[in-house]
């Protein structure tokens, strides 16, 4: 059976695809950011920690960053304790509206918010016609505005099931003791679901500093380090690339640094309740039950205002970039007859990124929730950094590891798949590996007690019964793969363009129709690739 086991070559070449793909790109940003003028030095660090621009470009992702993940934990936590704790009737619907404003690429969010409350936003130029003037939404409070609203979906969903699982009985002996309803929150149920809000907080804050296209579009001026590092990439062509390395890595550092805080955090302070007697949702009337449902339905309605806005302006009859009065397709019909290309390139490279990730992720996935060993472990804690790493410098990273030879893949398609891939990995790794926990291996030894191979164990035993998260997993892989934006705006050239890039460009030239017709395609097929995923959860739940 030692020789018929084909794990030890599937390991192997796992850790060639990781060192390969992951290890290899993130080591020449590395060493790139210490040469200047073909030597190594310290001086690409020593000017960016000493010169102001630079130092404000700190200050100002920190300021986004803490902006974000704050603004996200109030609406997030807020709703989440409404819904769980009161009876909301629609909270299906509540649920439906969050995943809808969570799916909407933030780029598309920042698009929308500028039609709104742009300097010529629809909204702006309402109320300025009736005396009443407010200012544009472009700069720092705008761009945490557009953070906040973009990921308190996320923490929603996080803390709401957290607090559902917090133990009634805990609660009702704090108010048997006549301990106040907003002690009993801040002293007893917050810190039961801390864990929750330092995980869902520490997604919002990583998610927000290395967001390209909210600060880009909406900051008109605002500098944080992930446009920085494309600005000097790109603006110099490759020239200044060891500058543009050192930021991104500074920008992975700050991740890597809030992830690790996060890791301690949850080993400290940590409550722990039996969860057997859930807390019930208590019944409203009058005007509290008034406010409760105003308060939760305006935040969901607001934080899907950007797919609303994206649909509504699809449909608008227009005159080359000028929107007219009325609704009409030619929005669509100049997609359809001058960018066929970007919604192509968009499904092929999804489609065999998603097609890999779900071979290689349920292998890894099998390899690492299963042969547990020192290299299974190690290339376990490699895979937590895709989830760490912005797009931005991984565009960076594959653009200056594959730029030479002997494999030069900078100008195709190929590149644009293999920076998905390794960045969506890690998705269905964690699916895999989850819904392997739920499966007896007993099964699988059975086989392999009757002699048959490990490999052709796994494939007729164990395989059909991952087939629920493996495809939840490809589903998520897919919504994210169709929406990124970040890395392929560094590898992507004219023949290779994709979708978000595409919506990205026609919004900076001011080409608002052609952006909302992309737009609303793409959501459409997020959307489709949702509804699978749900499809695939319930069957995953139902075996």
């Amino acid at each position: 059976m030692t020789r018929r086991d084909i794990w030890t070559p599937v390991l192997i070449a796992a850790w060639a695809i990781v060192l390969g793909l992951l290890v290899w790109p993130l080591g020449k940003i590395l060493l790139s950011s210490f040469i200047v003028d073909g030597e190594y030095t310290f001086a690409n660090y020593t000017l960016i920690f000493s010169e102001p621009r630079f130092l404000r470009t700190i200050g100002n992702t920190f300021l986004v960053g803490f902006g974000g993940m704050i603004g996200a934990l109030i609406l997030g936590v807020g709703l989440a304790f409404v819904v769980s704790r009161f009876e909301i009737r629609g909270r299906t619907a509540i649920e439906v509206l969050a995943l809808i404003a969570m799916v909407s690429p933030p780029f598309i969010g920042a698009y929308s918010w500028i039609v709104l409350f742009g300097a010529n936003g629809l909204v702006r130029t309402s109320l300025a016609s009736i005396g009443i003037d407010i200012p544009p939404i472009y700069g720092t409070p705008g761009v945490i505005m557009v953070f906040a609203l973009k990921f308190f979906p996320q923490v929603f969903l996080i803390t709401a099931g957290a607090f559902a699982a917090v133990s009634r009985s805990l609660e009702e002996a704090a108010e048997s003791l006549g301990v106040s309803p907003t002690r009993r929150l801040f002293t007893i149920t917050l810190p039961l679901i801390m864990p929750a809000i330092t995980a869902s907080g520490l997604l919002a804050f990583v998610m927000s500093i290395a967001d390209f296209g909210t600060p880009q579009i909406i900051g008109r001026g605002l500098q944080v380090l992930a446009t920085q590092a494309y600005i000097l990439y790109s603006a110099d062509l490759g020239s200044n690339q060891g500058l543009a390395s050192a930021i991104s890595l500074i920008l992975v550092g700050i991740s890597m640094v809030f992830v690790l805080l996060q890791r301690w955090m949850m080993r400290r302070d940590i409550y722990h309740n039996s969860g057997m007697k859930r807390a019930e949702r208590r019944p409203i009337a009058g005007l509290k039950s008034l406010y409760l449902h105003v308060a939760a339905y305006g935040l969901v309605l607001l934080g899907s205002i950007p797919t609303i806005t994206v649909i509504y302006y699809s449909f608008r009859r227009t005159r080359g970039p000028v929107f007219q009065d009325g609704f009409g397709l030619q929005s669509y019909e100049r997609v359809l007859q001058r960018l066929s290309d970007p919604i192509i390139n968009t499904l092929i490279y999804s489609a065999i990124a998603v097609v890999a990730i779900v071979v290689v992720g349920t292998l890894l996935g099998y390899l690492i929730t299963r042969r547990r060993s020192l290299a299974t472990g190690a290339l376990d804690g490699i895979l937590t950094v895709p989830y760490v790493v912005p797009g931005v410098v991984m565009g960076i990273a594959y653009a200056a590891a594959f730029n030479v030879a002997p494999l030069v893949l900078t100008g195709t398609g190929a590149i644009i798949i293999l920076a998905i891939f390794i960045r969506r990995l890690p998705y269905t790794v964690s699916s895999v590996g989850a819904a392997l926990r739920q499966i007896s291996p007993n099964l699988e030894q059975a086989a392999m007690s009757l002699g048959v191979p490990p490999g052709r164990a796994f494939l007729k035993v164990t395989a059909p019964l991952l087939i629920p998260g493996i495809v939840a997993g490809a589903m998520m892989s897919l919504v994210t793969a169709m929406n990124e934006l970040s890395s392929s705006l560094v590898l992507y050239i004219g023949r290779t363009i994709t979708m978000p890039v595409r919506i990205y460009i026609a919004v900076i030239d001011g080409e608002y129709g052609i952006a909302a017709a992309l737009s609303t395609i793409l959501l459409a097929m997020t959307i489709v690739a949702i509804l699978a995923m749900s499809y695939a959860a319930k069957r995953q739940y139902k075996s």
